[in-house]
């Protein structure tokens, strides 16, 4: 069985985008839940601390699931919409779960 992939986005809008970054990433969201294969988790968060930003945090079943998401059209798209948007490049860090303590409370 493959091993599940945890990724964590982050994005900084420009200035007076914050709107229409959220708007992307809520089109993001429905497509990726809808159409990618090996989606655990894909969840929108919005930055309360530090920068206006977002965080995405992610669960899939594997490496090549990611992969697929990274190269299917929810992904492309909202790429696609996040060119004039950013005021810094996608910050992505990929991770392997070490599971830990409670089997719930320890594994995304």
């Amino acid at each position: 069985m493959a091993e599940s992939v945890v990724v964590v986005a982050t994005v900084v809008p420009k200035p007076g985008r914050e709107a229409e970054t959220e708007a992307a990433f809520l089109a993001a969201v429905a497509a990726t839940h809808a159409q990618d294969e090996g989606c655990e988790l894909y969840a929108l968060h919005r930055s309360v601390r530090g920068p206006d930003g977002f965080v995405v945090i992610e669960k899939w079943a594997s490496t090549e699931a990611l992969a697929a998401h990274g190269a299917g059209a929810a992904f492309t798209a909202l790429s696609a919409r996040f060119e004039d948007l950013l005021a810094e490049p996608l910050g992505v860090t990929v991770m392997a779960p070490i599971p830990a303590g409670d089997e719930k409370l320890g594994l995304l």
